[in-house]
């Protein structure tokens, strides 16, 4: 029998913003990192806005959002990769919010289309930019998917501010 409080109706607005974006967060997501390479070197960010569009063609999208410092360059990126973090990966993910180690230290290689790739990520989507369109605060780019990798393993779960596993039901 569940015990919980009936849901709470409200109206999306500016006094419901804080309860709005805990509603969302009742949604687990998966965790990934975001790289592209600059003139200055490689940028990446952790970002939990991921999901797949198309199979055929191969399309992927994430949002960025505009406040971030580093949206203007992952409007323009031509290219970018997106890894898909495993649930040992949770300091990987650290390394790329804000204030994080970001590329210090960490061994890389660069895609075919030019893009930093993290060794050892659950998996991997090699993009170019596809298209981009407007998500209000946000920025949805979708890429076309143009390489990928893959490994065994459970992927780094997110939802109401924590990190966690994905657990199949027996």
């Amino acid at each position: 029998m569940n015990n919980a409080l009936p849901p709470q109706d409200l109206l999306p607005g500016p006094a419901t913003l804080r309860d709005f974006r805990h509603a969302l967060g009742r949604f687990p997501t998966g965790v990934t990192v975001i790289t592209t390479q600059t003139a200055d070197g490689p940028v990446g960010f952790t970002a939990n806005s991921f999901a797949s569009v198309s199979l055929d063609p191969p399309l992927v999208l994430w949002s960025a959002a505009r406040a971030s410092a580093r949206f203007s360059i992952y409007a323009a990126a031509k290219a970018f990769s997106i890894h898909i973090l495993g649930e040992d990966d949770a300091a990987l993910s650290a390394r790329f919010i804000r204030g994080g180690a970001g590329f210090d230290g960490l061994a890389t290689t660069l895609s075919a289309g030019g893009s930093p790739v993290i060794p050892q990520t659950l998996a991997r989507f090699d993009c170019n930019q596809h298209s981009i369109h407007d998500g209000g605060d946000h920025l949805i780019i979708i890429g076309r998917v143009t390489h990928f990798a893959m490994r065994h393993g459970a992927p780094l779960v997110f939802s109401q501010g924590t990190y966690g596993s994905f657990a199949a039901q027996s």
